[in-house]
């Protein structure tokens, strides 16, 4: 593959695949809250979607860390797919999420969970003990 096939990002978290498939989930939640009723939007809505932005933005945030931050950052993205899983279950309940919506939501939130996962775990394997880690620049073999 050639360089203009693949361009590297001068944001290096914009590749990673868990970053994109957080933004996958951020688009599929923008995409049903406005199937809301008006009385379940603002409240409900607006928290599922902040939760969702969430996940995203701790990834970035936490790539321009240092590796053991970067692990912190990626358990606060897992705190907030574990948020999405109580406002998927809400809005189920509420009727205002229907099986196939709720079912899809859970498949990505479980997706994501394992790719955070799986990415502590590589963070963890890397970082030994005594070494001193400043900055992510060596991320290319964890994406």
């Amino acid at each position: 593959m050639n360089e203009q096939e693949n361009p590297v990002s001068f944001f290096r978290f914009e590749d990673l695949r868990i970053y994109a498939k957080a933004l996958d989930y951020t688009n599929w939640v923008y995409d049903i809250v406005p199937m809301f009723p008006e009385n379940k939007k603002e409240a409900l809505g607006d928290m599922f979607a902040k939760a969702s932005q969430s996940i995203a933005l701790n990834i970035a945030e936490g790539s321009s860390r240092n590796k053991a931050q970067f692990v912190y950052y990626l358990k606060m993205a897992k705190s907030s797919v574990r948020e999405c899983v109580v406002y998927t279950e809400i809005a189920s309940k509420l009727g205002v999420m229907n099986d196939e919506q709720k079912e899809r939501s859970r498949n990505q939130l479980m997706e994501l969970t394992k790719m955070i996962g799986s990415l502590v775990a590589s963070l963890q394997r890397s970082v030994s003990p005594n070494a001193k880690d400043d900055d992510m620049d060596d991320m290319g073999d964890i994406m």
